[in-house]
């Protein structure tokens, strides 16, 4: 059985059917061919396109890119791809979920495959795959894993870095100093007599307390600087080029903060103080443990002159 010729090929028929578009450029950029999916999807009719630049018809595509792309391909005689990671699309079409993709415009891989006649390249067919489902789901698992790594990041009572993270980022901030040397300072303070604010006015109290005055520093402390919950009661704010001297003056800052304005937990009015050690990193200092147990010596310190104070080891002024 023979097929008339003024009847489409098998492969015309394929090219038409196929869920992805498919489009042919000759070396000076002309359309040879345009199938269904680029009519339905860009508005435009073969008819339209075929024999004509496609920049003539579609100006707003990136002429340059897509000019070397093709190009690359008529002197390689290889494929070549572009991921809708690397760019996000070729054409502005339309995709299927206007209110929940979170785009504008489809998602698109596009492949460059050269068609060869005698070894040459005569022309290259691009096609174009929707994956606008791809990668909206590959956005939606790339914000789960942010947003459980910064849970896993944040103290669950007060919003604020935890240890963990405090650490994580200290050491971070202390090896940029080993290697550019400046400044850098760390204060620890915890609340006074909490256990007594527990005992006086419950744990839900208690929590409200830590909540508060976690939010309280928070709004003061500069943007770099790192804040986290070091355990209990205890802060620790970490201030990356900042000098002993002016770190002692966040630290008072920081207890003034805490300390002038009560808390008021449903009617009662609770009262709170807090004690503060700095230390600042030191030339020589192999980690900074001991930077931090500088800051938790003084701290101790702080405690036993009667609290509610700031205070630095005399041996950090030297």
């Amino acid at each position: 059985m023979t097929t008339p010729a003024s009847s489409p090929s098998l492969s015309d028929l394929v090219a038409e059917r196929v869920g992805f578009g498919i489009f042919v450029l000759d070396r000076e950029m002309n359309v040879l061919m345009w199938n269904r999916f680029m009519q339905d999807h860009s508005g435009v009719p073969a008819e339209e396109v075929i024999g004509r630049p496609v920049f003539e018809r579609f100006p707003e595509l990136p002429r340059a890119w897509l000019a070397r792309k093709v190009e690359s391909v008529f002197q390689l005689g290889s494929f070549a791809f572009s991921s809708w990671e690397q760019r996000p699309y070729l054409f502005r079409f339309d995709h299927d979920r206007p209110i929940t993709g979170g785009v504008d415009y489809m998602q698109q891989d596009c492949t460059f495959m050269p068609l060869m006649r005698d070894r040459e390249v005569i022309a290259v067919c691009v096609t174009i795959t929707d994956v606008t489902h791809v990668s909206m789901v590959q956005r939606e698992r790339e914000e789960a894993v942010a947003k459980l790594r910064e849970y896993a990041d944040r103290d669950g009572l007060t919003g604020i870095g935890n240890r963990r993270y405090f650490e994580t980022r200290l050491a971070e901030e202390f090896s940029r100093w080993q290697r550019y040397g400046g400044d850098m300072s760390v204060l620890l303070f915890d609340l006074d007599h909490f256990k007594k604010i527990n005992d006086e006015f419950g744990h839900v109290a208690g929590d409200t307390v830590l909540r508060t005055m976690a939010q309280r520093v928070a709004g003061v402390v500069r943007k770099e600087d790192i804040f986290g919950r070091f355990g209990g009661e205890e802060f620790a704010l970490l201030l990356p080029c900042t000098p002993l001297d002016d770190a002692m003056h966040v630290a008072e800052k920081i207890r003034h903060t805490i300390g002038d304005t009560p808390v008021d937990v449903q009617g009662d009015v609770v009262a709170v103080t807090a004690s503060v050690g700095a230390a600042s990193a030191r030339p020589g200092s192999n980690d900074y443990e001991a930077m931090i147990n500088e800051a938790d010596a003084a701290l101790y310190s702080a405690k036993r002159q009667g609290r509610n104070r700031s205070v630095v080891l005399l041996h950090e002024l030297n």
